[in-house]
């Protein structure tokens, strides 16, 4: 990694626990990050607060800014709270009902998040896809249709097509941060439930093939049941592909670290397996393949938010990273 003159900007695009864990690891190299996160979570205490208050989903959100936040402090711990004891509050997080708090004081939720943002010394910018209140769609295998994101991830079929309802715009600070951006991630999260529903948003898409910046894609290490199960690396950048219109993405990012046999027994009620690279699909879709022991020394086979991070800037063609 070069150590120039400035920091690398970069834009991070998906949801769900793989978006935080890689920006936990990017933010030890740069300030210059900005967080696109999904809004169709429908379920927990998101989508509780979402159908209750009319307020954009906050979970994914949260995350990222706990991920971003510059020190591990008892305000953090506050954000990621969750009421256990029985009552009206069980369930539902802190930080998510901070966030509505917010959102009804400041009258907007990117006015929130900005707040929030500050009482964390959150280090970068986290920015919802859309400000539009959507709903995520399926079509299954089987032919039934399949609305909200829950529901979707509940069915236990394999999904043939994804959709939002309404079409929606993005975020105008979105499409700055991508034309302005280094490189543009994309992923580690769900296929279809976290990262797709980021390139739906109108001009989302457009905007990354429009952008100077170096693409990645980091693949998940396991297969999810009902979205990717037996996807190869290389599936997945097939999908991302169908729904962008073009090919986005110049490095796949993958995963040749080994899985212990106690962590794969884990996944077996899932019917998780290790996702094979392709290698020879993706270089023929003319993608360049990183190749990295992404594993972490957890109990789960998650990927490591430090390898992660080196791996992508190592990676960069542009001078300035």
């Amino acid at each position: 990694m070069n150590t120039g003159r400035h920091e690398p900007a970069i834009v991070v695009i998906g949801g769900g626990t793989g978006l935080s864990v890689l920006l936990k690891g990017l933010k030890r190299y740069t300030s210059k990050l900005t967080a696109v996160v999904t809004v169709s979570d429908d379920g927990g205490s998101s989508g509780r607060l979402r159908t209750e208050l009319g307020v954009l989903p906050p979970g994914d959100i949260r995350n990222c800014l706990v991920a971003l936040a510059e020190t591990e402090t008892l305000m953090d711990k506050v954000f990621q709270h969750r009421f256990r004891q029985e009552g009206s509050l069980k369930g539902h997080n802190l930080g998510n009902l901070l966030l509505a708090a917010m959102t009804e004081i400041t009258g907007d939720f990117v006015s929130a998040i900005r707040e929030v943002s500050r009482v964390l010394a959150v280090r970068g910018k986290v920015i919802p896809a859309t400000l539009e209140t959507i709903t995520l769609g399926a079509i299954m295998t089987d032919g039934q249709r399949v609305t909200g994101e829950t529901a979707i991830r509940e069915y236990g079929g394999r999904i043939q097509e994804i959709f939002l309802l309404p079409e929606c715009s993005p975020v105008p600070e979105t499409l700055q941060a991508i034309a302005e951006a280094d490189a543009i991630i994309i992923g580690p999260g769900s296929l279809y439930t976290s990262i797709i529903p980021n390139l739906l948003v109108k001009g989302i898409s457009e905007a990354i093939a429009a952008s100077p910046a170096a693409t990645f894609y980091i693949s998940n290490i396991m297969t999810e049941q009902g979205e990717t199960d037996e996807f190869t690396a290389a599936d997945h950048l097939r999908a991302i592909a169908r729904y962008s219109g073009r090919q986005l993405i110049e490095y796949a990012v993958v995963n040749c670290g080994s899985i212990d046999e106690n962590r794969l027994r884990r996944y077996q009620e899932e019917k998780a397996i290790p996702v094979r690279t392709a290698g020879e699909e993706i270089v023929k879709m003319g993608i360049n393949i990183i190749e990295r022991d992404l594993v972490s020394h957890t109990d789960v086979a998650w990927h490591d938010s430090d390898k992660l991070a080196r791996a992508i800037l190592e990676n960069t063609k542009r001078e300035n990273l």
